[in-house]
C-alpha cells in the first residue's frame, strides 16, 4: 500500500461530486459543510452539545466500555426528510465481522436533535450531493452519534477493523477531540493498493466516501493525561432499502 501521513487536500463544496466520482472520497472543511448544508456553521456547532450523556454501547464483543452512541433512521424522497419508526441497526457478517448478524437496538437520537433545523439541513444537503452522482427515488439513511472515550485506557473507534458498511455513501464528521492522541483515519481503495492516512481535527470537518470503492478504519485513541474522548457523527446513505436482519424483530 502506498500512503501519505499528511493533512489531506480539502475538497470545495462544489467539487465534491466530481471527487467522489474520480477518487471515491472527499475530505471537506467545516466551512464547506455549512455551505453544502445551507446552514450557518455556528448552528452546526451548537449541535455538538448533544454528544454529552450518550448511553453506553451495550453490544461491544471485545468487552470494552469505551463506546457511547444513539441511532436514528430516515427516508429522504423529493427533498423531504421522514423519520422512520425506531429500528435495529443491523449489518451482515460480510461487512462487520465482529458485530455482524446481530440486531443492535441503540437508544434513539433525542427529539431536540431531530427537530433542529441545522441537523435536518445536513442530512438533506448530503442527499442532494449524492443524488447528483446517483439519482435515486429514495435514500435510506442511518444516523449514528458516537463518543469514543479512554475509560479503559484505550478507545477503539472501529473495533471491527478496516471495513465497508454495505451502503452507497458514508459521511464521517469529526465533532470534537479532547485530551487524546491517535484517532487517525485510514482509507483504502477496495480494489487496489492505494491508501491515505490523516487525522481530522477541525470540528465539523468531514470525510465522505463511496462505500463501494473505499474501505475505512480509525486507529485507537489514548489519553494525553487522565481522560479523553473523540466525538463523531456517522451518516450512511443506501439506495436499495435499509439493511435488516432476515429475522427482523420489533421493539
Amino acid at each position: 500500500m502506498t500512503s501519505a501521513h499528511l493533512s489531506p487536500a480539502l475538497t470545495l463544496a462544489k467539487d465534491i461530486p466530481q471527487a467522489l466520482r474520480d477518487d471515491g472520497f472527499a475530505v471537506v472543511s467545516a466551512e464547506s459543510v455549512a455551505e453544502l448544508s445551507k446552514a450557518p456553521l455556528v448552528n452546526l456547532q451548537n449541535l455538538t452539545q448533544y454528544w454529552e450523556g450518550l448511553p453506553r454501547d451495550p453490544y461491544l464483543k471485545d468487552g470494552g466500555r469505551y463506546r457511547f452512541r444513539r441511532h436514528a433512521s430516515y427516508e429522504i424522497k423529493n427533498n423531504a426528510l421522514t423519520l422512520v419508526p425506531h429500528r435495529a441497526h443491523w449489518q451482515s457478517l460480510d461487512y462487520n465481522a465482529l458485530h455482524g448478524g446481530l440486531e443492535r437496538w441503540f437508544e434513539p437520537i433525542q427529539a431536540n436533535v431531530l427537530d433542529d433545523s441545522a441537523w435536518q439541513a445536513v442530512l438533506l444537503g448530503l442527499a442532494n450531493v449524492f443524488s447528483s452522482i446517483k439519482p435515486v427515488t429514495t435514500w435510506f439513511v442511518e444516523a449514528h452519534q458516537f463518543r469514543i472515550d479512554t475509560t479503559d485506557g484505550i478507545g477503539r473507534p472501529t473495533p471491527e477493523g478496516a471495513h465497508r458498511d454495505g451502503v452507497d455513501f458514508v459521511a464521517v464528521f469529526l465533532l470534537d477531540r479532547v485530551g487524546i492522541k491517535g484517532g487517525e483515519t485510514r482509507i483504502f481503495d477496495a480494489k487496489g493498493s492505494a491508501g491515505l492516512r490523516f487525522t481530522l481535527t477541525q470540528p465539523w470537518s468531514l470525510l465522505l466516501m463511496n462505500d463501494e470503492r473505499m474501505i475505512h478504519e480509525s486507529t485507537p485513541i489514548q489519553p494525553l493525561a487522565d481522560y479523553g474522548y473523540r466525538d463523531t457523527l456517522v451518516l450512511t446513505y443506501r439506495s436499495n432499502g435499509f439493511q435488516d436482519s432476515p429475522h427482523r424483530s420489533q421493539q
